[in-house]
């Protein structure tokens, strides 16, 4: 902001300066008397401009129009406006203009003025008062531009701090009740089949290293994704007898492509929620397709619940955070797809890389 603000004073600088020097440059090759008057006059004029453009780009503005008053702001400018023309009028046709013989006799009066003079004073002081309304209305234009500007530099910026605060929760919607199963699984494995708790120790270390520093990035390489994604449905399974069918679809080639770490993930978690029920046969699948332009994924369980309640439990705040975080990372350039049906429950995601 202070940059910006600092670019626009010099701006303005070079352009007064330029400003000021078009009297001398318009009468730089007759320097007469009449020429040197006329340019007291054109620099007089020019300064008053000039006062009035500072005063009302570092006082009024600031001070009255960008702070919702608006009326005092309107007639401190017309006071001021009115000011300027006096003075300028003042100087230009009392102390420039030259002296009747009569006045300067020591007679005590001012001429009489002809009706021609009459006119030119009238003339001129329009036109200083239109040179006036232009230059508040120019400086006026840069300020509220500025201020738009700035203005939607600060959304962008609020918008920025939402998105990071909406990841952040989104990226935190393992449950912690996930991670004491976990746990109590592994401890129940150990005396009955140590190998396959060494790996669920494993698979439990690689999702919290995930957790902890991937996932803290913006982007996260896809193959670092699917990885997690593997440990989560392998730890979730220590839970689970095997009545529940989990499938998982991954390209055997994964490509060098990043996308926003976590995007799944609760997803996922609501699909081992609401899709296993004991002792009905259950199942989730789960597929990720890429193309050259899009990701494509593709996550299926069965239902078991009344369908009204699942739909209710679904399209409650889980669901909203994820669009909401959607929004915000790609825009309206995102295809999420929701179908319910009487026993199952699929949902279709496709972002682009």
């Amino acid at each position: 902001m202070f940059r910006t603000k600092r670019i626009l004073s010099v701006l303005y600088f070079f352009i007064w300066v330029l400003v000021f020097l078009g009297p001398y440059l318009r009468n730089m090759h007759d320097l007469n008397a009449d020429c040197i008057n006329s340019m007291i006059g054109d620099y007089i004029h020019l300064f008053l401009l000039f006062l009035l453009f500072l005063v009302n780009l570092y006082l009024l503005v600031p001070k009255w129009l960008f702070s919702n008053k608006k009326v005092q702001y309107v007639i401190l400018l017309i006071i001021t406006i009115l000011l300027i023309t006096g003075i300028d009028i003042f100087i230009h046709y009392i102390m420039l203009s030259p002296r009747n013989p009569e006045f300067d006799s020591g007679l005590g009066h001012i001429p009489t003025q002809s009706p021609f003079e009459r006119g030119a004073i009238l003339g001129n002081t329009v036109n200083t008062l239109m040179s006036a309304i232009l230059m508040v209305g120019a400086s006026n234009a840069i300020e509220l531009v500025y201020k738009w500007s700035w203005e939607e530099t600060r959304r962008k910026d609020i918008e920025k701090e939402q998105l990071k605060t909406n990841l952040a929760l989104l990226r935190h919607q393992v449950s912690p009740h996930f991670f004491m199963n976990t746990l109590n699984n592994i401890h129940a494995l150990i005396e009955i089949n140590t190998d396959k708790a060494q790996d669920a120790v494993v698979r439990l270390s690689t999702l919290m290293r995930y957790l902890l520093y991937d996932a803290a990035q913006q982007t996260i390489e896809l193959k670092k994704e699917i990885a997690f994604i593997n440990s989560f449905v392998s730890l979730m399974q220590l839970r689970h007898s095997d009545e529940v069918v989990v499938r998982i679809i991954t390209p055997d080639q994964i490509p060098d492509v990043k996308i926003p770490p976590m995007l799944f993930i609760s997803l996922l978690e609501n699909a081992f929620k609401h899709g296993v029920c004991y002792p009905l046969p259950s199942y989730i699948h789960f597929e990720l397709q890429v193309d050259q332009h899009s990701l494509n994924c593709t996550i299926k369980n069965s239902k078991h619940i009344n369908p009204a309640k699942y739909e209710g439990e679904y399209s409650g705040m889980g669901i909203d955070n994820i669009k909401e975080s959607l929004k915000l990372l790609y825009g309206v350039n995102y295809l999420l797809q929701i179908h319910d049906s009487a026993n199952e429950f699929e949902v279709n995601l496709k972002i682009p890389l």
